[in-house]
């Protein structure tokens, strides 16, 4: 008898190998596909692109891949652009603790990106070239989207229904008054450029340097009020999936987030970014670099080439944004998620430093004999690392021993940041 119910429980048995092929399956009939094209139109020859499709949270296993796809349009020269194109993403990983599982690292991913812009931006600086770059860059794993931005670089969503959002922020001094008021009070002076006869023309600008915008890597000798901290926004897509469209400002002066949706519906990725670049230079011509990426997340039991929204009563549209709710089992979430709302699960736009890295504390002698430096990771000494919130003027911190923790040199490059020492190298 015995043997006979060892019997059973060995044929009950599943080879491992079997049971990987079988979860992988399983992943694939859950995660949406993703389809994407690109198309640019040179006139300065700064604007780069980044499309990378395997990457993986843990090397070596198929069920972490997740998608990067990046527009750093550069000025000034494209020294920054190309430089960022080829570190960030590297940067921006390796802030993220290893061992962690999907969730953590969803969760993990906004203030890593924080970092991986700020050790970008000191390690390019550091070069001594003056050129910036703009940067709006993409994560995309399963349903779960993650945008960072500095500039005026734009990506938007076209939801199933029509409804099209911005998840990036444009840093742009005329339209951005709460980004005026900060440079200077970190010591800049925004205006207009001044003409014989003292007429003022042009856009607002930031002076010394007379640089556009207030947030960006690179530009050295702007001042380090021109940040590199990005605004992060991350949401979970419905089942419905959505469309991306990533572009640098040669679309969007040229062309509304909403005229960019809808001259490319019906069309496929590809072709899709070709219709919005064309429609841009319809509208205003080549005036500047034009680079378009358009990201499909499409269902897995949907075609690749997505259809025409269906027409949507416009009360939809105020509703594309919905927080994530506690208890996102309930009848409402199902509801909401089965009409294309889409669940906001982080966004964040501070430009200091201490409120972006936020609060570590399992970081501490306690724990552990050395510190790591939130931003370049380079391992501390205790009596190295010095508290993001010491002595923080912004901060509200009561706890100035708590990581987590800077070196020397980061630290500097966030009071230089925020106004509180002389900006860095001067450019002769």
């Amino acid at each position: 008898m015995a043997t006979s119910g060892e019997g059973r429980r060995h044929h009950n048995l599943v080879p491992l190998a079997a049971l990987i092929s079988r979860e992988l399956r399983n992943e694939k009939l859950e995660k949406p596909s993703v389809r994407y094209g690109c198309a640019a139109q040179s006139k300065k020859g700064e604007d780069y692109f980044l499309m990378k499709t395997d990457c993986q949270r843990v090397p070596g296993n198929a069920l972490s891949t997740f998608t990067v796809f990046a527009i750093f349009d550069g000025h000034n020269g494209n020294a920054a652009a190309i430089f960022t194109k080829e570190n960030l993403l590297n940067h921006v990983l390796g802030a993220i603790p290893r061992g962690l599982g999907r969730d953590e690292w969803l969760q993990a991913l906004p203030r890593a990106l924080v970092a991986g812009f700020v050790k970008t931006d000191k390690e390019f600086q550091s070069r001594g070239q003056t050129s910036g770059t703009t940067v709006t860059f993409v994560i995309i794993d399963g349903w779960t989207v993650t945008v960072a931005s500095v500039g005026d670089s734009r990506c938007i969503l076209d939801a199933q229904g029509g409804a099209v959002s911005n998840l990036t922020v444009d840093h742009r001094l005329e339209e951005n008054a709460e980004e005026r008021e900060r440079v200077t009070a970190s010591g800049g002076e925004v205006g207009r450029l001044s003409i014989v006869g003292g007429a003022e023309i042009g856009p607002l600008r930031c002076w010394p340097g007379g640089l556009c915008l207030s947030r960006s890597i690179g530009d050295m000798d702007v001042g380090e009020f021109i940040v590199p901290i990005p605004y992060v926004k991350q949401v979970k897509l419905s089942s419905a999936g959505g469309r991306l469209i990533i572009a640098s400002d040669g679309i969007w002066d040229a062309l509304s987030s909403e005229v960019a949706a809808k001259s490319c519906r019906g069309l496929p990725a590809e072709l899709a970014a070709r219709q919005v670049v064309k429609e841009a230079l319809r509208s205003r011509g080549l005036k500047d670099d034009t680079t378009c990426i358009v990201v499909d997340i499409i269902p897995p039991d949907r075609p690749t080439s997505p259809s025409s929204p269906r027409k949507k009563p416009n009360r939809l549209r105020s509703l594309i944004f919905r927080k994530k709710s506690r208890d996102s089992t309930s009848k409402l979430a199902k509801k909401l998620s089965a009409v294309g709302i889409v669940e906001e699960l982080f966004e964040e736009g501070s430009a200091m430093l201490a409120e972006r890295l936020g609060t570590d504390s399992s970081t501490g002698p306690a724990t552990s004999s050395l510190f790591t430096c939130a931003v370049c990771q380079v391992d501390l000494a205790p009596s190295e690392g010095i508290s993001v919130h010491a002595g923080g003027i912004f901060s509200t911190s009561s706890k100035p021993w708590q990581g987590p923790f800077l070196c020397a040199d980061c630290r500097n490059k966030k009071d230089a940041m925020e106004g509180k020492r002389p900006s860095g190298v001067k450019v002769v």
